[in-house]
């Protein structure tokens, strides 16, 4: 008579069910943690049938199921072993090795996580760096009598209010510091325009024209001596009033802030649009647009501040770097504040005869009427002009004088241009 067919029961089903889970759960670790649970699995299930005699998969004797669940022990011991011997160089937290990467970047089987793959070449690994330490600033490495290696010497805090700050506190506008008989503006002009032409009786001081290759823009313009025309050059203060105020100057006394304003060294001829898009700028804020001429410029910057001990802020050292790292052999220009920003242009010069009313035909300034206590009146124009009034001028009569001459010469001697009405 046929045997009828063997038939599984459910704890066959059951069992071989826990083992495919355990695999399955494995696998989150690789294919050597799926290989692990499989034999403890199997090793506890071999447990209970040296117990009873029974398992899953069918009677088993005690020594059998001993047998069965001592491999399964040692298979366990023998793929955890291989396991850990992969990932024993790999510290905690610590990226793939290099060992572990393929040539195309692709890290090897071994439970890392792809996002520390490199996705180039490896060759060899680099330590992090630690997160303490600090590469040397472009300044500290710079050689010593650069501009670059001076922004150093800059000391570096936070800019101050500019609480009772005016332009009043750095003295009257274009002082004579120097005692050359010229005030500063005009010594500029003299010292940065070309083919000047300058007015008589003035000893070569007072420029009425000439032409100026402005460093800012790069262009070149001409300069004409007039109200209309005057303020297409100014001179700029290559650090601002304002800004020493916040870095310092407020605490000097006021013949040091006259001095400042004035020093050739902090003064440069300018195109006065960009003068005017400066402002109190600083660095960090503005520079030049004509980029051939940034390096000279911050360096001359970084000259008037260590010259005057002001002190930059944290953006301002940054942007004197960036900026001076591309030229960091750029020595600090010279000039101290005793020094003319020009010399004098001699009688000979191109001039041109003094203008102005009660001149004689022949060139002389004799003045004749108004009053006989004060025939020249001399005074401050609102922009910082020194300008004189002669009795058929039309302010004459108003004008409250600041100084008294004898004649036109005597003023134009003094720094003051004839008044234009």
């Amino acid at each position: 008579m046929p045997t009828a067919p063997r038939t599984r029961r459910p704890s066959f089903w059951v069992g071989l069910g826990g083992l495919v889970l355990a695999t399955l759960l494995g696998l989150t670790g690789g294919w050597s943690g799926a290989l692990i649970l499989a034999c403890l699995y199997l090793a506890l299930c071999a447990g209970w049938g040296v117990l009873t005699t029974r398992t899953w998969w069918g009677p088993m004797p005690r020594g059998r199921a001993a047998a069965v669940g001592g491999g399964a022990l040692v298979a366990l011991a023998v793929v955890a072993g291989l396991a850990g011997g992969t990932t024993a160089d790999d510290p905690a937290g610590g990226k793939t090795p290099a060992a572990e990467v393929s040539s195309w970047g692709t890290p090897s089987p071994s439970g890392t996580s792809s996002s520390t793959a490199s996705e180039a070449p490896i060759e060899s690994p680099s330590p992090a760096p630690s997160p303490t330490r600090r590469d040397p600033a472009p300044a500290e490495t710079a050689e010593p009598g650069t501009a670059l290696a001076t922004v150093a010497l800059l000391e570096v805090k936070g800019r101050a209010p500019t609480t009772g700050y005016d332009r009043d506190e750095f003295g009257a506008a274009w002082s004579d510091v120097d005692r050359n008989g010229c005030d500063q503006r005009n010594d500029v002009l003299r010292r940065d325009l070309t083919d000047v032409v300058t007015k008589a009786g003035t000893h070569g001081c007072i420029v009425l024209r000439g032409t100026f290759d402005d460093r800012y823009s790069g262009e070149t313009m001409p300069f004409e001596r007039g109200d209309a025309t005057s303020a297409l050059v100014q001179i700029d203060h290559v650090v601002a009033l304002s800004d020493a105020w916040q870095k310092g100057a407020q605490r000097w006394t006021e013949d040091k802030r006259t001095l400042f304003a004035n020093d050739p060294l902090n003064l440069l001829a300018s195109n006065g649009s960009l003068n005017q898009q400066k402002g109190d700028g600083d660095t960090a804020t503005w520079l030049p647009p004509n980029k051939a001429f940034r390096c000279a410029y911050v360096a001359r910057q970084v000259a008037v501040k260590h010259a005057y001990a002001l002190w930059v802020t944290p953006a301002e050292r940054d942007a004197m770097e960036r900026v001076l790292s591309g030229c960091p052999d750029k020595r600090l220009p010279t000039g101290v504040p005793s020094t003319p920003a020009a010399p004098l242009m001699p009688e000979a010069a191109a001039q041109e005869p003094a203008d102005g009313a009660g001149a004689t035909p022949d060139g002389g300034s004799t003045v004749t009427g108004g009053d006989p206590s004060c025939p020249v009146k001399g005074n401050h124009s609102s922009s910082g002009e020194w300008i004189y009034h002669v009795p058929s001028g039309q302010y004459y009569d108003v004008t409250e004088p600041e100084e008294c001459f004898d004649t036109p010469a005597e003023a134009e001697d003094a720094g003051y241009r004839a008044s234009q009405r």
